[in-house]
Order: C-alpha cells, then sequence, then structure tokens
C-alpha cells in the first residue's frame, strides 16, 4: 500500500462522516504525503506547478489572454537592425541615449504606478506617444521608451503600433506582424491572445495594428475598442500598455485615441517643428489630462556625462536629445509631470 493510500486509510479511519467543506483539507494532506513519499522529484513537480509568489515569473505577468505556461517567444528581435537605426539594446552597455530614456521614462511610470510622491494618474499605465507631423521621431522614441521600460523590475510592457495607415512598429524590431489591433476590432474569429506577439525580451510583447480598415477612426472610437482597453488594462496591474500612434496633424486616429490614454507623450522636433504645429497638436490634446512633451533631436546635450553621442534614429533622425518639459505643449490641460 502507497503512503497515499495510507494517509487516506488513516483519516478515513479517524473520521468516517466528512463535514461539508473538508475535502480541500484533504487534498492539501494527499498532497503533502504525495511531497514526501516522491522527495526531491516531488519539490520539481510542484514548482513547475506552482511559482512561488515571492518570485513571480515572466510567464505568470504575461499580457490579457496569454498562456501563464512558459512558452518560447513568438518573434525574435533583430538586434543588429536597432543597432543600426540608433535604438539603443539592452545589455549593449551604458549609454547617453540610455540614460535619456530612464528619465524620460520615469514620470510617466511615476504618474502610472504613483510613486515617489506623484498621484496615481487615472488609467495613467495607458500611455500614447505622438507628435504634431511626421518624421518628428515618436516611433524611435516609442521603441527606446518600451525597451527601458521592459528592464523595470516587477514590470511588463505591452508595445502597442497604432499607426493603422503606416505601421512601423514591428519593422522597427526587425519582424513582421500580419494580424493585429484591427482585426480583434473588426474580425470575431480574432481574439487578442491570437495577435499578442511575445518577444525574446522579457517582459516585452507587442500588438500589431492589423490590416488597414477604412473605418479605423470610428473603430478606434467604438464602444468595442474602449472594451478592449478595459480589459488590457484591467488584467494585470503591473503592464505598461504604450502605443505608437499617428502624427495628430496628419491623421485623425490619434485625437480620438488620445481621449481614452491616461498620458500622452508629444514628440516635438528641436528647432524644426514650427510653433503653429505644435500649438495645433496641443488644441487635439485638449481632452487628455496629462499631456507632456519631449524635445527631440536637441543640440548642445552632454550625454548625461557619458561622452558626446550621435545617432542615425529610426528613419534618419540624426543626432538626438531630449528632455521633458512641463507644460510646454500649449493647451494641455490637467496634470502633467517633470522629468530629465
Amino acid at each position: 500500500m502507497s503512503i497515499i493510500e495510507r494517509a487516506l486509510e488513516k483519516r478515513r479511519g479517524k473520521q468516517p462522516q466528512r463535514a461539508v467543506g473538508e475535502e480541500a483539507d484533504e487534498g492539501q494532506e494527499l498532497q503533502g504525503a504525495a511531497e514526501q513519499a516522491s522527495g526531491a522529484r516531488g519539490d520539481e513537480a510542484a514548482g513547475a506547478v506552482s511559482a512561488s509568489p515571492a518570485q513571480p515569473t515572466a510567464a505568470r505577468r504575461r499580457g490579457a489572454g496569454e498562456s501563464t505556461i512558459d512558452r518560447p517567444a513568438d518573434r525574435t528581435i533583430d538586434y543588429g537592425w536597432l543597432r543600426h537605426q540608433g535604438i539603443h539594446v539592452p545589455g549593449d552597455g551604458r549609454s547617453g541615449l540610455e540614460e535619456e530614456f530612464r528619465l524620460i521614462k520615469r514620470p510617466l511610470l511615476d504618474n502610472a504606478f504613483g510613486r515617489h510622491g506623484t498621484p496615481m494618474v487615472d488609467g495613467g499605465r495607458l500611455m500614447m506617444v505622438t507628435s504634431a507631423i511626421p518624421g518628428e521621431g515618436k516611433t524611435f522614441t516609442t521603441i527606446n521608451l518600451a525597451l527601458s521600460m521592459a528592464l523595470e523590475v516587477d514590470r511588463t510592457v505591452l508595445l502597442v503600433d497604432a499607426d493603422v495607415a503606416r505601421p512601423s512598429v514591428p519593422r522597427a524590431l526587425g519582424f513582421e506582424a500580419d494580424l493585429g489591433l484591427m482585426d480583434v476590432l473588426t474580425d470575431p474569429d480574432v481574439s487578442l491572445p491570437d495577435v499578442l506577439l511575445r518577444t525574446d525580451i522579457p517582459d516585452l510583447t507587442v500588438l500589431g495594428a492589423g490590416r488597414p480598415h477604412g473605418r479605423s477612426t470610428e473603430l478606434l472610437a467604438s464602444q468595442a475598442m474602449s472594451d478592449l482597453l478595459a480589459e488590457i488594462h484591467a488584467r494585470y496591474p503591473d503592464r505598461i500598455i504604450l502605443f505608437d500612434s499617428p502624427p495628430l496633424l496628419s491623421a485623425s486616429e490619434p485625437s480620438v485615441l488620445a481621449r481614452q490614454m491616461g498620458q500622452v507623450l508629444l514628440v516635438v522636433e528641436a528647432e524644426s517643428t514650427a510653433q503653429t504645429a505644435v500649438t495645433r497638436a496641443a488644441e487635439l490634446l485638449e481632452g487628455c489630462d496629462v499631456v507632456l512633451t519631449m524635445l527631440n533631436k536637441a543640440t548642445g546635450f552632454g550625454g548625461l556625462g557619458y561622452g558626446g553621442y550621435s545617432y542615425g534614429g529610426y528613419g534618419g533622425y540624426g543626432a538626438y536629445a531630449s528632455e521633458v518639459q512641463r507644460g510646454a505643449a500649449t493647451g494641455s490641460g490637467g496634470r502633467v509631470a517633470e522629468g530629465g
């Protein structure tokens, strides 16, 4: 007779009539007996079934609909292609660009999680990066932010390509994504787990834009989109959802999407973007409570003590530097955060 059978017989002998609800206690007792009988192999099996709460694995903290069972990445990021575009690759060593984005992300994270004396912003983990006009570096900024935020302890990042007319995030990372956000909103046979792409960078998942749709603005403004955002935001409290959107003055989608975000980061190209364009973009963001601005491609920044640097940037952005300013975008209502 096995140790499990002896434990069962012993319990039945002592308690022939079991009260309702004791089945769970018996299950725990038998589980303990099984682990005791199997020794080290039992310990390994228990570890495989349940990760310790004190040491949460990446698999336990993944995005909505993703399996909690660890599995290989769906996509492999092309690190050489990242370097070619001037995007900092985690693990490549400390650089001025990496330090810049460490400063830029901090006010966003403080707003999102309510840390260091900053009140938590309602829906602050929903973040959108945009610009007034094309070519100011918003996708370059979004990807660097996503990579930097993915380094945070106990945080996961869902990077969403919301530039549905001209998607570029997967291509910038070196892979393809045929289905995505638009397909979830239009095709009842496509669900969110079908289009979420785990990358080989821990805690970074990508959601592509999906197939183009003639009513993309209306879809982003729909109740279905609001419900999807609510689901993505509520499912895991450690998750940052970062959207790369089209330029505000080039498409109608970003102003609609911005109204559903907790925070918006407006990228402005230094010494290039006209003040009228920035003002007009800010007017389109008046319905957003938290708007931050980032000055891109500025000169005169010394790399935060790491020496001068120059990056080609995604799309040929040239020399890079940045700052996050309080209220720099005219007409941005509500409280905004301040950073490097």
